[in-house]
């Protein structure tokens, strides 16, 4: 074997497996092929090296080089805080962005229907008197009533974690539930906005609305907010299942769940803010103009994730959905 030109001729290869090798590189499709066929030719010079014209310093180069690739080829990928990072940053602003038109509609239309609902109430005392005896309602209206002590019923940190759980289990089941046409979607949202109304409708006719939304507020906003966005989401799911687009009905329902249950997680992390908030800021003794102050500030960090990093993100290719790398291969279909 003539070692100079056996090297000179596989260098470039070599030069090239390297780069591909190198830790912390992102590759597609195309590159972890050509990794893998590179790596096997490198482990193939490497012997043939040895037995060959076994020279010290070119051994030691493909040895180095053939473990690296091995490495690269063999890795489990990247460490689950870089995913959750780019999740965060990337994938669910982008996602939330997306749906902006499904779920600030749903947003409007819910909150005209529970305006509506409380307007019946309030102005309709046969209704009220349908929905419980006038004892009753007084029991629940009146100062230190059942909608004032609700907050502070339970120690803040166990009612923030079952408040929590149980609006992760709302806008989970929005998301599900997508998938049957949208229509449970839609009996959910309609039972909450009815609901929103009754109590703001009662808390009205006794003179007490203020107090009602001081209550409602500090949380609230976040916490509806994140109901519409689940509920948006699986709105557009029903609506994949009618309509796919130019994709096939399953890969369409494909892409629409990853990305839905992406935003179910994160919705979770929202929820918690907003639990927090029930749980240790609306009960407590601050002022109410303090405690609105902490909500709309939470409401307001929140849209300039969505339409500030969303946007970004949107514009950057992102969709919420798995990077295209950690996808199955599909085959092309006809737009």
């Amino acid at each position: 074997m003539d070692l100079d030109v056996f090297v000179t001729t596989h260098s470039p290869e070599w030069e090239r497996l390297d780069r591909l090798a190198r830790r912390g590189r992102r590759l597609t499709g195309a590159e972890v092929d050509e990794l893998v066929e590179l790596y096997q030719r490198a482990a193939v010079h490497l012997s043939q090296v040895r037995s060959g014209a076994p020279d010290p310093a070119v051994v030691a180069r493909l040895t180095t080089l053939v473990a690296r690739a091995r490495s690269a080829v063999t890795s489990p990928g990247r460490p689950a805080w870089r995913d959750a990072a780019a999740f965060f940053t990337v994938g669910f602003p982008a996602a939330l962005h997306r749906t902006r038109r499904w779920w600030l509609s749903t947003a409007l239309l819910t909150t005209v229907v529970a305006v509506l609902v409380g307007w019946w109430v309030a102005a309709h005392p046969e209704v009220q008197s349908a929905i419980a005896a006038p004892s009753e309602l007084h029991e629940m209206t009146r100062p230190g009533g059942q909608y004032e002590t609700y907050y502070s019923s339970s120690p803040a940190a166990s009612f923030a974690a079952q408040v929590w759980t149980n609006n992760a289990q709302v806008a989970a089941l929005c998301l599900a539930f997508g998938a049957f046409l949208g229509l449970p979607v839609v009996a959910i949202l309609l039972l909450n906005a009815a609901n929103l109304g009754v109590g703001l409708g009662l808390m009205a006719a006794a003179g007490r609305l203020d107090v009602f939304l001081g209550l409602i507020a500090p949380h609230g906003l976040l916490e509806l907010t994140a109901v519409f966005v689940a509920a948006g989401a699986g709105l557009r799911l029903g609506w994949t299942v009618i309509d796919p687009g130019p994709r096939r009905r399953t890969a369409a329902l494909a892409q629409e769940g990853r990305a839905a249950m992406g935003m179910a997680l994160g919705l979770a992390v929202v929820l918690l803010v907003s639990g927090i908030i029930e749980g240790f800021v609306t009960p407590s003794g601050l002022p109410t103009w303090a405690r609105i102050a902490i909500g709309v500030t939470a409401e307001v960090a929140f849209l300039v994730y969505v339409f500030v990093l969303g946007r970004r993100a949107g514009r950057q290719g992102s969709t919420g959905d798995l990077d295209a790398g950690d996808l199955a291969a599909e085959r092309p279909t006809a737009a």
